[in-house]
Order: structure tokens, then sequence, then C-alpha cells
């Protein structure tokens, strides 16, 4: 299987012009989001991509530090950024266990947990990011517990071909259930999940230190 950073700077032009597949949920996400946020916030976003969402949390805190694993997904981030003058937002190249230490007022994930082949130490990273008192802030993809819709389940048929031959990164999807017991075994204690979409369930959980 390909090296996710290598996956991730390949697919990064593509991805960059990809549309957001359920604009509303994306939406309601960032306005949940916002809700926990104070102006004078730092923030630490692992997995930020193109950094799309970093640009339109950033008005609400005063600094995001944005990191990635691709450079390629970072350098989309940093034009983004400059076209539409966002100056409080610093991309980073880092995997999890590198990110900056801080520690963070906010600790953000989006569409990152299942990707990750080490959740566990993944959160545990994430939660000695975070201040006591501070937030996580994930949004994921699960497995549903029964009727995923068709093309989910083709999806998930044809993902190993699909990653053998370097089409696909590592994907590990868990049930609503198990990924909130993962966050709180790390330490964390979840206040509000909600699934932005329904179906297949993406759940979005923000958990206090």
């Amino acid at each position: 299987m390909m090296n996710n950073a290598k996956f991730w700077d390949r697919a990064a032009a593509k991805y960059a012009k990809s549309p957001i597949s359920d604009m509303q949920a994306y939406e309601f996400t960032l306005e949940r989001t916002r809700s926990y946020m104070t102006q004078s916030d730092q923030v630490l976003e692992l997995g930020c991509g193109t950094g799309s969402t970093a640009i339109r949390l950033a008005p609400a805190v005063s600094k995001i530090i944005a990191t990635d694993c691709s450079g390629a997904m970072l350098d989309v981030g940093r034009a983004r950024a400059a076209e539409q003058g966002t100056d409080n937002v610093q991309f980073e190249k880092a995997v999890v266990a590198e990110a900056p230490k801080g520690p963070f007022d906010m600790v953000t994930a989006f569409n990152l947990l299942h990707l990750l082949e080490d959740l566990d130490g993944a959160l545990a990273e994430a939660y000695a990011r975070t201040k006591p008192g501070g937030y996580f802030i994930s949004k994921t993809t699960c497995t549903p517990d029964q009727g995923a819709p068709l093309h989910f389940r083709l999806i998930m048929a044809v993902l190993p071909v699909m990653q053998f031959f370097g089409k696909a990164p590592f994907v590990r999807m868990r049930t609503v259930q198990e990924l909130e017991k993962a966050i709180e075994q790390a330490g964390f204690e979840i206040i509000e999940t909600g699934n932005y979409p329904a179906q297949p369930p993406s759940r979005f959980i923000v958990a206090r230190k």
C-alpha cells in the first residue's frame, strides 16, 4: 500500500477541485464548531488537507496552526489563505505525533480519524496537546449500524483493490460506538454529538479535557 503522504500529494490537485458533497452538513459543522470558539483561542488542526476548514474558522479565533502530512495539500492551503487575505492560519507539514505541542485551547480533526492506522495513539497525542478544559472536536465517517447506502457499500467493497494499486489511502471504518469509546478512553469527556450527514454517519463529536 502506498505511503499516505505520497497518496495525498498525488491527489492534492484533484482534491482541491472536488466540491463538498453535502454543503448543508458542512456549514452546520462549522457553525457548531464556532460555538465553542473564542476570539483569543489558539487552535491546532490535525489533517487540515487543503486548508478550507481552517480558513473558514480563522475569523473566530486568534490563530490556527493547520497541519497535514502532505506538502502538496499545504501548498494549496497557503495559496488559498493568501488569496482570501487570511493571515492567522499557519500551515505546517506534520503527522499527528509531530504536530506542535501547544497546549492549545482547541484541537480539531475533521475527516481524519478513519484514515489513521493508530487511532489510539493519535487520540493520546491530541489529548496531550489540549489544555485542561479545552476541546477536541472531530468529524469522522463511521460504519452504519444498518442500512448502509448502496454507494457506500460499493466503495467499501472495491477499497482493498484500489489500495493495492495506490488509488486509495489507508482506511479503517469504525462504528459510532467504537469511535466514541476510543475518544473517552483517551481521557476526554464527550459533551456533544451528531451525524452530519446521517447516512453513512459522519459523526461530529465535541469532547472536553
